[in-house]
């Protein structure tokens, strides 16, 4: 068995030179400098190789325990490690009707259907950094200190301000937080994670020895955090509550009232939150999504903010090409292309009163149908309010993101046994996928990604009207009221 130990630039290692170390025969550690020189006064062989003998008596062998067998396995992390998403999708039996074209709604990337394309001034500053030749090799493991500082001044505020000492960029957010997770917690610690949540928390966690406690968002609530269930989770091992906002999968966004209690609850324990705020510049009209920093300087960060440099020398950084092009991106990128975007995305809030539980009248559909022929929507507004009057299911409106929740009262769908079996049957049936929300361990209900073209959106609600007109089962209650 061969280690090979190379390297491409002097001074990486003892004497700045490359050296082969590996096991010979007889299972002596063999140490070779390859460039012809003497080492500890021993001449090199005709190869300009020299063994170096390390188990005679001062390194005795150990033959009575060594392997007899292989017996090569993955480790503890790597066993630990699951994806809830990817658990429950891999094993659904999705078969598209092949008379209709499959739509999926499941898929969180905007650029998937090519209807949200990048800006052209982002285009060229990823150009103009190629092109210039400077950020071809290694960055600092933290990130270039000018793409750092560009990042801080976009960002900085009066109640939170920043320097570039405060940034530390990462390859996407899924090593932010794993970087986040690592320094903050030891194995046995235990964090609080929203449900429903993003995934990857508890996927990080696990792997980490990490336990996860859920606490609850409140639907009714357009999921407000359930704040007696979550200062319930909390003990002495608890290293970080998360927060997400505005949120995936619920597309909600918490006011800055709400965001206040929350922190007063992590005070009153000394527990640190962990801000998750990625989708912070994608929120509707009407509402506003403060950063947590900016509304608490509590927390000591100075310990942090040193253990995340020690470990970003675990990490090669982040592509020095975006780097190269990152000040630009900020700097350049017109607001015309965030407003359009979030344009394609709003909700209409004139109209939108949370659903959850409600039934709509006759009256009030005969409106909706009024106001949908005469005042132009946008996605979420399309598949909220069509969604709305579909017996069974009840959506729940969105402020922010690019999500969708949709509750379904399984106890009409009487064919299916849960939400993976209804969202599956809907791809059986009507060639719709939608993402069960047993994947953010929140059973029946399904999640929406509402970046798909207009005309994709209102087809697909279209079927899963239809769908739910075929499965729908009033109970004995409803066929009363009916009667009457």
């Amino acid at each position: 068995m061969v280690l090979c130990i190379c390297c491409l630039f002097p001074g990486h290692i003892m004497e700045n030179k490359p050296y082969l170390v590996k096991m010979n025969g007889n299972g002596m550690l063999v140490k070779n400098n390859v460039n012809g020189n003497v080492l500890k006064g021993k001449a090199l062989n005709r190869n300009g190789i020299h063994h170096v003998q390390v188990n005679g008596s001062l390194y005795p062998a150990k033959t009575k325990n060594r392997r007899q067998h292989w017996w090569v396995k993955p480790s503890e992390m790597a066993e630990k490690t699951l994806n809830p998403i990817r658990a429950i999708v891999d094993g659904m039996k999705l078969t598209p009707n092949p008379e209709k074209p499959m739509i999926a709604l499941s898929i969180g990337d905007p650029t998937v259907f090519g209807n949200l394309p990048t800006d052209e001034a982002v285009l060229q500053a990823m150009k103009n950094a190629i092109d210039s030749h400077k950020f071809n090799g290694y960055a600092p493991s933290v990130g270039y200190l000018q793409s750092r500082q560009a990042v801080a001044n976009f960002y900085s505020c009066p109640e939170a301000p920043l320097e570039a000492e405060d940034v530390i960029l990462t390859s996407g957010c899924s090593q932010a937080i794993d970087l986040a997770i690592s320094v903050l917690c030891n194995p046995g610690d235990n964090i609080l994670v929203p449900c429903p949540g993003f995934s990857l928390y508890k996927t990080l966690a696990v792997s980490m020895g990490i336990e996860v406690k859920l606490y609850n968002l409140l639907p009714e609530k357009s999921w407000e955090v359930d704040l007696q269930h979550l200062e319930s989770l909390i003990d002495e091992r608890t290293s970080c509550i998360i927060v997400t906002n505005p949120s995936n999968p619920c597309g909600s966004v918490f006011t800055k009232e709400h965001l206040q209690k929350i922190l007063k609850v992590a005070s009153r324990h000394c527990v640190p939150i962990l801000a998750d705020e990625i989708y912070s510049d994608m929120v509707f009209p009407g509402c506003s999504s403060p950063s947590l920093a900016s509304l608490s300087s509590e927390v000591p960060i100075w310990p942090i903010r040193q253990g995340l440099v020690k470990l970003t020398q675990r990490i090669l950084g982040a592509c020095t090409i975006v780097q190269g092009a990152l000040e630009s991106i900020l700097n350049n990128t017109p607001q015309s292309f965030y407003n359009s975007t979030v344009s394609f995305l709003k909700v209409g809030r004139s109209l939108m009163s949370s659903t959850y539980n409600f039934q709509i009248s006759i009256v009030f559909c005969q409106l909706l149908i009024l106001l949908l022929l005469f005042f132009p929507q946008s996605n979420s507004e399309i598949c909220f309010n069509e969604l709305s009057t579909v017996p069974g299911l009840n959506p729940v409106m969105p402020s922010g993101a690019m999500y969708l929740m949709v509750g379904i009262d399984m106890e009409h769908f009487p064919d299916f046994k849960n939400d993976v079996d209804f969202t599956e049957r809907l791809v059986t049936e009507q060639s719709v996928f939608c993402l069960p929300a047993s994947a953010f361990e929140y059973p029946n209900f399904f999640r929406i990604v509402v970046t798909v073209p207009e005309e994709q959106m209102v087809e697909a609600c279209g079927r899963i009207r239809e769908f739910c007109l075929t499965h729908y089962r009033p109970s004995s209650r409803d066929s009363n009221d009916l009667d009457q």
